[in-house]
């Protein structure tokens, strides 16, 4: 089971000041079962995957963990995130439900621990009081660094300003067709790592005509393209598949290099298209 030379990134907002460097490739766990979460991720890990995403909502937390504890390799070579799930964002439940994850998953030290989505006022939430009890958790020492997934610029604003701890990353939908550059931008002013869910567009990118056709000048296939776009623009991304030569192939794109051209012809896809939820659409 050798490790994918895979770059890391590095978030400084970790436990006691210290560099969390979190993979630039990793594998993704949306809507595999739980039943079948232990096989995928142990292939993950045997074709040399090191970092997993998964989730509380995903309800697979367990099977992850399963694989964790038979995959054989030494906990300090694995990263491993999961995600507040939406009804837990106070903070009783919220330091609750953190410790069912850590049960599930079988784990003494997460590597990151997400705020899943930013649930509208509407749902009583205060978005603050969900980040200082992240805060919390951090200063635990159970975590080694804390983020968000899917929050706007309005949602970073508001909680950095109140509590002055700047997340660590926020995972957002981003591919071709949704390059979110005014976030990435506030992303890179503010020292937060961007992180790409749904990097291949649920899949409907791979037919895109530029794509095809770029994937056939450089010898790869579409996936392995837009997986490469992603690397290259210094994003975390996290493609996933059920399937073992498809986390293989989704793997095997450091001997691929997109030159300057093709990555602005990529760029240029962007027509602001989400294939997921917008993000003030979500509710408890």
């Amino acid at each position: 089971m050798c490790a994918l030379s895979v770059p890391a990134l590095a978030l400084t907002r970790g436990t006691n000041g210290e560099e969390v460097l979190i993979p630039q490739l990793g594998v993704g766990t949306y809507k595999v079962p739980d039943d079948e979460a232990e096989r995928v991720v142990c292939d993950a890990l045997e074709v040399g995957y090191r970092h997993v995403d998964t989730a509380q909502m995903y309800g697979n937390e367990a099977g992850v963990g399963r694989a964790i504890a038979v995959c054989g390799l030494p906990r300090r070579d694995l990263f491993i995130t999961s995600k507040l799930n939406n009804p837990n964002h106070r903070r009783d439940d919220a330091l609750r439900s953190f410790d069912a994850t850590m049960e599930a998953l079988g784990l003494d030290v997460l590597d990151l621990f997400l705020v899943h989505w930013p649930l509208a006022a509407s749902a009583g939430i205060d978005l603050v009081d969900t980040w200082r009890t992240m805060i919390e958790i951090l200063h635990s020492g159970r975590v080694r660094a804390i983020g968000v997934s899917n929050f706007q610029p309005e949602h970073l604003r508001r909680i950095v300003g109140a509590t002055d701890v700047v997340p660590a990353v926020n995972q957002i939908e981003l591919h071709p067709w949704l390059t979110q550059s005014e976030l990435r931008a506030m992303h890179a002013q503010m020292g937060i790592v961007t992180q790409s869910w749904s990097p291949l567009g649920r899949g409907r990118l791979l037919a895109e005509p530029t794509v095809v056709e770029i994937a056939e000048a450089v010898g790869a296939s579409p996936a392995q393209v837009i997986i490469r776009w992603h690397l290259q623009n210094s994003l975390v991304v996290i493609p996933k598949s059920t399937h073992r030569e498809r986390l293989a192939a989704n793997a095997d794109v450091f001997g691929i290099t997109l030159d300057d051209t093709q990555m602005a012809a990529l760029n240029a896809l962007d027509q602001g298209l989400r294939t997921g939820s917008h993000p003030d659409q979500i509710q408890v």
